[in-house]
């Protein structure tokens, strides 16, 4: 029997636009996350394009479209086992992994103040930890703790077992669903940095990615917004920014991962606007600001403080008296090789799709890459990420059209 439901796999920006619109044409929509939040990167920015807003800015509103729309279900720390049948009539089997909190549960910071154990945090990547009973950000949704129950120590496997409001006896469930669509909005993970090894990446203190970087300056980010090294606490005099860290490389990634250059600009003003006095040096192949941020771009490299330099860095080593870092680099222009010492150095790395390494219980069609070129003659729809590297505003685009697809399968055009 037809079904008019849709699956979404995956709850990040794109994700939960695609299950709004579906939901608003009147189908029944399901949410698939694997995490504990809905959100996904674009809850760990800490501003985004193109209105450079906080991220609780767009995500709130989403939130509430959900809350106030019964048609869309949601579930998260969930994954899909397995997928049967074809377009119209899709049997799902969904594993939802246990939370261990009560849905109705109240905060509980004091009890997360009181624990002792802290495992690092993969919110944060790893620039500082968290508690075994956490939240990720102060606007997550749901707005529900989550309990890390392998990273409870004896003494906090008792201050837990005491609260009404968390059962660690909770096991995993599996749920059933019959859809008729399925959108993969599966999303993006930064390149594996410690693979890039002739840029420190991963062993010097002061050399951090971009995405580390986002933390850095987020107000409920590790250091409450602060821009400083993670050495010493230090605000950053001399800052290097260095473009297509494993991206447009064929040993990496061989594509533009498209949104690193608008990045690094954006975080050079992170930089400026809290150390007037800082310098910045972006070294790059090609600055790309395609379309409307042309203007943006300009306005940040007009600023006599930013420097951009057409050149690819060979090296980036630790300086052997200090926590400094040092840049080996080849000016394209001029075709001299130089080295240069900054206080923090910032890798943008590249955009790979989640599928890369990580592929769905069922057949679907991807590139070498790992982003998806097929599937559509199945019912089955890409969106946002998982399609190609895209920006927050071209996701939530690409999501809208993946539902519109799902919608047209679903009802039988």
């Amino acid at each position: 029997m037809a079904s008019n439901s849709i699956l979404v796999i995956g709850g990040g920006f794109a994700g939960i636009t695609a299950a709004l619109e579906a939901a608003e044409l009147g189908h029944e929509v399901f949410i698939i996350e694997k995490t504990a939040f809905l959100g996904g990167r674009v809850m760990q920015l800490n501003k985004y394009f193109p209105k450079l807003c906080p991220p609780s800015c767009g995500l709130e509103i989403q939130y509430q479209r959900i809350k106030n729309n019964p048609k869309v279900k949601f579930f998260t720390l969930a994954e899909v086992s397995k997928v049967e049948g074809s377009a119209g009539n899709y049997d799902v089997t969904v594993t939802i992994q246990p939370r261990h909190s009560a849905p109705n549960s109240p905060d509980l910071s004091e009890l997360c103040s009181a624990l002792t154990s802290e495992t690092p945090s993969d919110f944060e990547f790893g620039l500082t930890t968290r508690k075994a009973v956490y939240m990720d950000a102060p606007f997550a949704f749901p707005q529900r703790y989550v309990v890390d129950k392998a990273s409870l120590s004896d003494a906090d496997l008792a201050l837990v077992a005491e609260n009404e409001y968390l059962d660690l006896s909770e096991e995993a469930r599996v749920i059933n669903l019959n859809v008729g669509s399925i959108v993969i909005a599966t999303g993006w993970k930064p390149y594996d940095v410690t693979r890039l090894t002739n840029l420190g990446a991963g062993e010097i203190k002061n050399c951090i990615t971009n995405m580390q970087m986002e933390r850095i300056a987020s107000a409920f980010g590790p250091t409450q917004g602060k821009v400083v090294r993670p050495s010493d606490g230090r605000a950053p005099k001399k800052v290097a920014f260095v473009q297509c860290a494993g991206s447009r490389d064929e040993n990496h990634l061989g594509y533009c991962s498209y949104i690193c250059c608008m990045a690094s600009l954006k975080q050079a003003q992170y930089v400026r606007e809290q150390n007037p006095g800082a310098d910045i040096t972006i070294f790059y192949i090609d600055l790309r600001t395609p379309g409307l941020y042309e203007n943006f771009a300009a306005k940040i490299l007009a600023d006599e403080k930013v420097h951009a330099v057409k050149g690819k860095v060979a090296a980036v080593e630790q300086d052997k008296a200090g926590d400094d870092v040092w840049l080996t680099v080849e000016d394209a222009v001029t075709g001299t090789k130089s080295v240069e010492r900054f206080d923090l150095v910032v890798l943008a790395t590249g955009m790979q799709p989640s599928l890369a390494e990580n592929s769905l219980p069922f057949d679907v069609p991807v590139d070498a890459e790992g982003f998806i070129i097929g599937g559509e003659e199945r019912g089955i729809f890409a969106a946002g990420c998982a399609k190609q590297p895209l920006d927050v505003m071209k996701s939530a685009q690409s999501g809208t059209g993946a539902a519109m697809k799902a919608v047209q399968t679903v009802r039988g055009r």
